[in-house]
């Protein structure tokens, strides 16, 4: 029987050398605990955990490897690793989860390619806080801002969460110190996003998370399809039905750019539930057939329409605005858009801006697309519009949004679903837009189709999960 070898150490965490054959075994004994579906926490608490564990990364040294390559051009195949890396020390207030699955965000894809800057900045400020925080300015970064799994351990100070609690986590990491969150979590100073201004993400076999990321799994959902909704599904709330937001209402026109997508998907399930009328730009029949699906019936292919709402890089067309308006108008019966639901950004502002009526709401973030922004304020400021900037959401938003899902008033939009080595390869397919809804990568998860606990909800939801599972 070949030996299986453990790594030694070096100051920087990341992997250089092998002995002991124990580490496999207890990533094994993890796994088989989580699949048996009944171990006691007890038992979860006496586990031996590994020293290392496999990780998806990226590395300090490689942050210029794009220099002068084009946005589009830039492939996180070649600048993201599978390494092996060191558990990091656990801290008050924060658990070790055995990921069984994870999901590609634009934020990876950011990462990856190292802009519009690179990560590593925030990990150096991080860093600089206190002696806790300096454990996130490394050499590498673990990727990932969504996970499905199991609570390994948690720091002192924890009550609310104890080991083999199957959970999800939404990807909010904040301070608490400053009065100025105390209100709203995403107005904290130190407000960061975790696996992308933090490290020690959710593209992992473990991931270190605050304990006030955590959320019940949702029982009826696999481990794949439960990693999905976490950053998109808690974004798109905020944006669209908070008061932090864009505060729709029933009958409103919302315009939902890439409607298909990972946040678009979210979006016309929302304006669906909550009595609005979604308009669904979308950039293929194949898109369109699946926001239909959904039960949307307005719907724009972008790429039939052959809207041109740039003349060249630096001069836009407002006629091609006013013919975009036009074909909105013919779909709704006259009526002009309510609220927009902008994540593009530089390719459709300036149309998102004028298609709204006299007092309506632009509500933006992401800008996948670009981030300066151009537009012109006459329709803005004459017509009496909002412009409304929207990140992620707070505990208590990305909590509601969870308890959607958990309902089966929500459902996980997955297209596709890789292995954590393939990872390069699903980053790659959101960076092209090549992929629909949400990307899954399985981490300690060995098939798709584990980890659903409630049969019965399982059974309701079936056609429901089904239809909006994209292919």
């Amino acid at each position: 029987m070949p030996t299986l070898m453990l790594p030694v150490w070096n100051p920087s965490g990341k992997v250089e050398g092998t002995k002991n054959p124990r580490k496999g075994l207890k990533v094994q004994q993890i796994v088989d605990a989580i699949l048996a579906g009944d171990t006691a926490s007890e038992d979860f608490a006496n586990i031996e955990l590994p020293e290392s564990y496999k990780a998806v990364t990226i590395h300090k040294d490689e942050e210029n490897m794009f220099e002068g390559v084009a946005s589009r051009d830039k492939d996180p195949r070649k600048s993201l690793h599978i390494d092996e890396v060191a558990l990091p020390e656990l801290g008050p207030g924060e658990a070790y989860v055995a990921v069984m699955a994870s999901a590609i965000n634009y934020n990876t894809v950011w990462s990856t390619i190292f802009e519009p800057v690179s990560t590593f900045g925030f990990l150096n400020r991080y860093g600089r806080l206190n002696e806790l925080t300096a454990r996130h300015d490394l050499d590498y970064h673990v990727l990932g801002s969504d996970l499905a799994g199991v609570v390994l351990r948690t720091g002192p100070g924890v009550s609310a969460w104890k080991p083999g609690d199957e959970v999800v986590a939404h990807c909010l990491s904040v301070e608490l110190e400053d009065p100025a969150g105390h209100n709203d979590t995403m107005m904290d100073p130190q407000q960061r996003i975790w696996g992308f201004e933090t490290n020690f993400g959710g593209l992992a076999q473990i991931a270190l998370v605050k304990s006030n990321q955590l959320m019940d799994k949702p029982k009826h959902l696999t481990w794949e399809e439960a990693a999905c909704p976490g950053l998109v599904n808690s974004t798109a709330y905020r944006q669209l039905v908070s008061r932090n937001g864009a505060g729709m209402k029933q009958g409103d026109n919302v315009l939902i750019w890439g409607a298909s997508g990972g946040l678009g998907s979210y979006a016309t399930q929302y304006a669906l539930n909550g009595g609005a009328t979604p308009i669904c730009v979308v950039s293929s029949p194949e898109k369109a057939d699946i926001v239909r699906s959904m039960g949307a019936e307005l719907v724009i292919d972008r790429s039939a329409a052959g809207y041109k709402f740039w003349k060249d890089e630096h001069t836009q067309d407002p006629r091609e605005w006013n013919r975009f308006g036009k074909d909105i108008r013919e779909l709704t019966g006259g009526e002009d858009i309510d609220i927009v639901y902008e994540h593009p950004g530089r390719e459709t502002f300036g149309a998102s801006v004028y298609v709204t009526r006299k007092g309506g709401t632009i509500v933006t973030c992401a800008s996948t697309s670009g981030y300066m922004h151009e537009y012109d304020n006459r329709y803005l400021w004459m017509n009496l519009k909002r412009i409304v900037g929207s990140h992620f959401a707070n505990y208590r938003e990305s909590y509601e949004a969870n308890r959607l899902v958990a309902k089966g008033k929500i459902h996980p939009t997955l297209s596709k679903t890789f292995s954590l080595e393939d990872t390069g390869e699903a980053a790659y397919e959101v960076h092209r837009n090549l992929h629909q809804g949400k990307v899954g990568v399985l981490a300690l998860a060995p098939e798709e189709g584990l980890g659903v606990r409630d049969t019965e909800l399982r059974s309701k939801y079936e056609t429901e999960i089904n239809r909006f599972r994209a292919k």
